[in-house]
């Protein structure tokens, strides 16, 4: 039976409460994986959202900062969490649909401002993340899995306006790329997104600093959908729901859509 998945970081799940009851109307993914959620988790309306069919939810949350969640109309199994680096941050979780598929929810830490571990403590702490990611998929090497969620790394040259002018900002730097490359590796992970889309320029996040961030469309993809190889032959459909941008009182990212026939 085909599922659509869809991951969004919302930038703050309570103040856009309505823009996620937006998507659930209009898309109707059977998933939707939220990050940056900035809120306990029994703060985040639920009830708003089961209202629309999605009775089932995992998250994990804090005050503020970080969080994820994932929203289903499916039954899905909370299957646990990891804090990589030791941050105690909330930016992962698990669950694990009837079919047998787990779906991993990411929010990789964006790093700061400046690209130097030296420099800048939350560029070592995005590292650090990544390897210790790299480490857990090499010792546990997933199967039957999906990993979606707000990486905080465009990796491809085409996943920038500018691959020249952004090889020196965080979330572009050979480090970064590199550090995302061998976790995706270590996992075997497809990047389905890619698969179904393999040429051309694509982003899912544009800064609230461009005074018109369509008009500019100085993006980058930073939020991604991977599956294991022994099932990345059953995605498709991948589109990136530009538009959300541009809705009222938007997040900085785009949701990430792709199609299972699991």
């Amino acid at each position: 039976m085909p599922f659509t998945l869809a991951t969004w970081n919302i930038n703050s799940v309570r103040l856009r409460a309505g823009l996620v009851e937006k998507l659930l109307r209009e898309e109707a993914p059977d998933v939707l994986c939220l990050q940056e959620c900035k809120s306990p988790v029994e703060k985040i309306p639920a009830e708003q959202f089961a209202a629309l069919g999605y009775g089932h939810m995992i998250a994990r949350g804090q005050k503020g900062y970080n969080g994820v969640a994932i929203l289903s109309k499916l039954p899905i199994e909370d299957v646990g969490d990891m804090d990589f680096a030791g941050l105690g941050h909330a930016r992962h979780i698990a669950g694990r649909l009837e079919n047998g598929v787990t779906i991993h929810n990411f929010y990789v830490p964006a790093g700061g401002d400046v690209p130097d571990r030296e420099a800048n403590e939350k560029f070592g702490q995005k590292l650090d993340y990544l390897t210790e990611m790299r480490d857990w998929f090499h010792g546990d090497r997933p199967e039957k899995s999906i990993l979606v969620g707000d990486l905080n790394i465009a990796p491809r040259e085409d996943d920038v306006w500018s691959h020249k002018q952004l090889l020196k900002v965080v979330s572009h730097t050979p480090i970064e790329v590199d550090h995302l490359g061998q976790t995706q590796e270590a996992g075997r992970w497809v990047d389905i997104t890619r698969q179904d889309i393999p040429d051309g320029q694509l982003y899912s996040w544009w800064s609230y600093r461009a005074k018109d961030w369509d008009a500019a469309d100085k993006g980058r993809r930073l939020d991604h959908v991977w599956a294991t190889a022994d099932i990345s032959n059953a995605g498709h459909s991948s589109r990136i729901l530009r538009d959300a941008r541009g809705w009222e009182q938007p997040s900085d990212h785009a949701p990430v859509f792709a199609t299972f026939d699991l």
